[in-house]
């Protein structure tokens, strides 16, 4: 780097090469990835360009929607909320302030979801606190005999979710309950997913940056403990999941042992803790007799 700024007749090698640089004194953790995707993002083209054309220089314009974009991640602001978009599980959606940022977590959540939900008949599938939709969206993706309802207390998570399923195609199999958890469900579902807040409020401040300041608190904060919506859904739950029905949540990592204690209580059976691949507790799975 020394010291230098964007110059007038940098190409797009030089320009990348100069914000992996400026990006990991940043301590972003990716700084190349994210300078690629940055810049295809300002020139409105795909990755690929970038590594068809390396020697084009940048126009004025395009040096200036780039710097715009470097300062904001540099900033702190989320790749995701800059972009507009994000993948998850193969797709593609929009992204915004209005619903967490999917993680990778959450892929492994859907991939149990997957593997517990049952396919050789139609099934209710409910995803409560959908946010983005990541989760109903995938689920009607990828268990074609599903009918999906994708619940959230926030209407702006809800019109963001129904754009992500006009996306990725599936708006004849998902439908919208603006919500508290199960005030306004009906009926009883065969497979129950959820990613609730589960961070303990007095952890919120000791949170990155990037996600304290950027990403909806009311999806981060599961009150004292970080268990406040988990019990709220625990208590809930027995009245709507269909016979042999599963509950899927993703949890804190320290919370294992109450939430399995609160899963015999509400009288659900074959309760289970399930890593995830850094070897943390991370999951809740159970079921109605």
């Amino acid at each position: 780097m020394g010291g230098r700024t964007l110059a007038a007749e940098w190409t797009i090698r030089e320009v990348l090469n100069w914000t992996r640089g400026y990006f990991k004194s940043a301590g972003i953790t990716q700084p190349r990835l994210e300078a690629e995707i940055l810049l295809a993002h300002a020139l409105d083209v795909d990755r690929l360009h970038l590594y068809l054309t390396p020697d084009k220089p940048l126009t004025s314009d395009e040096r200036d929607r780039y710097r715009t974009v470097v300062k904001a991640r540099q900033g702190g602001k989320p790749l995701q909320h800059i972009t507009g978009e994000v993948s998850f599980y193969g797709l593609r959606f929009r992204a915004s302030e209005d619903a967490l940022i999917p993680r990778p977590e959450t892929e492994e959540l859907l991939d149990h979801a997957l593997r517990l939900a049952p396919r050789e008949r139609d099934i209710r599938c409910l995803d409560l606190g959908t946010g983005s939709g990541v989760i109903a969206i995938c689920l009607a993706r990828y268990l074609p005999r599903s009918k999906v309802t994708a619940i959230d207390i926030s209407s702006a998570a809800l019109d963001l979710a129904r754009a992500n399923v006009a996306l990725n195609g599936v708006c004849e199999r998902v439908e919208f309950v603006e919500s508290d958890w199960f005030a306004s469900a009906s009926g009883r579902y065969d497979l129950i997913v959820s990613n609730p807040p589960y961070v303990a409020r007095e952890e919120l401040d000791s949170l990155p940056a990037e996600v304290r300041d950027h990403e909806p608190q009311a999806a981060l904060d599961g009150g004292p403990g970080g268990l406040g919506a988990i019990e709220r859904i625990l208590s809930a739950a027995p009245e709507y999941i269909a016979p042999s029905g599963r509950l899927l949540l993703e949890i804190g990592a320290s919370q294992g042992a109450d939430v399995l204690r609160r899963v015999s209580e509400v009288g659900l059976i074959e309760g289970a803790i399930l890593a995830d691949l850094s070897g943390k507790d991370r999951f809740a799975v159970a079921r109605v007799p």
